[in-house]
């Protein structure tokens, strides 16, 4: 009963509807309740299965093959989850298991545990504490620790009264001022179809959203593809005579292995606004490579550029897999930003909620902390 209760939470919390995060703060009952480490694991391995089962067709989409290599990614993928919360448990009920579970939280939110973090309770502090920022956080904390302890059924109750009241009032995330997103259907010849057309296009497309009002567009992950001298100076002739300003991914590659990036173009100036700093692990980034003498793989830059400035303000960027995990946004929130931006290719997500969940996580994020949000998405 227990592990398929997990496993409900997972699966209806991490719909894709940021209003069905905060059944995540239900995991830690049945986690608490198991009679046994074993069945600790199975209850972890549940909710962490559940909320991530759009990993195995994401991953047949990405490599073309069949679902038997997802399905061993997903399940090497919730190993790091289960075994820190496996490890932690305790048979002895009261404040120290609750301390452990707290310690738990915490691994999953940081690295190298936190890498693959995904699933996580505390995303529903903003659905259930929207404005209330840091201290939104320390009560959805608050309120997962206690629903380890015997006081669960009142913390339940207290966390669906506020779900109930939130969600009465809930709005999202307005657009940053002067802000525009545009989501593309180009399916994965984005970024990899490099002809001038390709770039004609996106810039007819970049013109029209400025006619709604946008003096800053922004384009989806990888929308540029390789970021050369020669790409730089076709987007700057383009935008002559405008004080239009283009913020999209692109693809900056190195003798050492390539950087995913967010640049700025106008037409004065053009250059790498933001290096990702968790790409997408396996796929991307892959450090086994580099411990090997291998150049190729995407470069991780954990815990640089956290915010940027983007027409006198400070932008909080988060591209694709850094609106999965925790750290980025926490990261990035520690230094002030006045808005967020949030990118994504997401053409090999197909079938899956997996675009959708990134979307409700970054505005639960944005919620908390009463940000503006612009996002844009290939699908």
């Amino acid at each position: 009963m227990l592990v398929a209760l997990a496993a409900l939470v997972g699966a209806v919390a991490w719909s894709g509807d940021p209003l069905t995060l905060p059944l995540a703060m239900m995991f830690p009952a049945p986690w608490a309740l198991a009679r046994s480490r074993i069945v600790a694991a199975l209850v972890s391995a549940a909710y962490f299965l559940a909320a991530s089962r759009g990993l195995p067709q994401g991953v047949a989409n990405f490599y073309g093959t069949d679902l038997w290599p997802g399905l061993l990614l997903w399940l090497a993928a919730s190993l790091s989850f289960v075994a820190v919360h496996t490890i932690l448990w305790t048979k002895r009920p009261g404040w120290g298991r609750a301390v452990r579970f707290g310690l738990a939280a915490v691994l999953m939110t940081v690295p190298p545990f936190g890498i693959v973090g995904w699933a996580h309770p505390l995303t529903a502090a903003g659905v259930l504490f929207p404005a209330w920022g840091w201290l939104g956080l320390v009560a959805a904390a608050a309120g997962l620790i206690v629903m380890t302890t015997r006081a669960w059924p009142a913390a339940a109750i207290s966390l669906a009264g506020t779900w109930l009241w939130s969600a009465a009032f809930w709005t999202v995330p307005p657009l940053p001022d002067g802000f525009r997103g545009v989501d593309l259907e180009m399916g994965q010849s984005l970024g990899r179809d490099g002809a001038l057309e390709r770039h004609r296009d996106l810039i007819a497309t970049v013109m029209r959203a400025a006619q709604d009002g946008g003096e800053i567009v922004v384009l989806p992950e990888s929308a540029i593809g390789f970021w050369t001298p020669t790409v730089e100076h076709l987007w700057r002739d383009a935008l002559s005579g405008s004080d239009l300003t283009v913020v999209a991914g692109a693809t900056v590659v190195e003798p050492s292995g390539y950087d995913n990036v967010l640049v700025k173009i106008s037409a004065g100036e053009a250059g790498v606004l933001y290096r990702e700093r968790m790409p997408v692990p396996v796929s991307m980034w892959q450090p086994g490579r580099g411990w090997l003498g291998q150049p190729g793989g995407a470069r991780a830059h954990l815990f640089a550029n956290p915010v940027v400035q983007l027409a006198g303000r400070r932008i909080a960027p988060l591209i694709c897999y850094e609106q999965l995990v925790v750290w980025p946004v926490l990261q990035s929130m520690l230094h002030g930003p006045d808005a967020i931006v949030a990118v994504g290719n997401g053409w090999w997500t197909a079938g899956t909620s997996i675009v959708a969940i990134q979307t409700a996580s970054t505005i639960a994020w944005a919620r908390l902390f009463g940000l503006p949000l612009v996002t844009a998405f290939n699908r």
